[in-house]
């Protein structure tokens, strides 16, 4: 038998979801802060919009895990700006989130297919 997961908290649950977004955007390749939130907007056809006061704290919590890496660059308009990169250490993580990701989303969908029996 399988061995089960425990349940994902709120917490988690939301810090997991934003640590895949930016993950999985830089699998496609770097790019620096505002770049990273303006493809998780567009990639989700505008739903999803990440805020600074989030972004950045999720990716200098993913830099000390060493999951992503940075650099200073200039832009296109000339400004410092600081790049992300994804490191091995990240792509692991990546498939991980994926996978329970994956296992979350099932979860939510079979509750939305049928209702729970009753365990009485």
């Amino acid at each position: 038998m399988a061995k089960k997961d425990p349940p994902v908290s709120r917490i988690e649950l939301l810090q997991g979801t934003l640590d895949l977004l930016i993950l999985q955007t830089l699998a496609w390749g770097q790019r620096h802060g505002y770049g990273i939130a303006q493809m998780i907007r567009a990639g989700s056809r505008d739903v999803l919009q990440v805020d600074t006061g989030s972004l950045y704290p999720a990716l200098h919590r993913l830099e000390r895990q060493g999951a992503i890496a940075a650099e200073w660059d200039v832009s296109e308009n000339s400004q410092r700006v600081r790049v992300y990169r994804l490191t091995a250490a990240g792509r692991k993580q990546l498939a991980a989130e994926r996978s329970k990701w994956e296992r979350t989303a099932d979860a939510i969908a079979a509750l939305l297919v049928r209702p729970a029996e009753n365990e009485s």
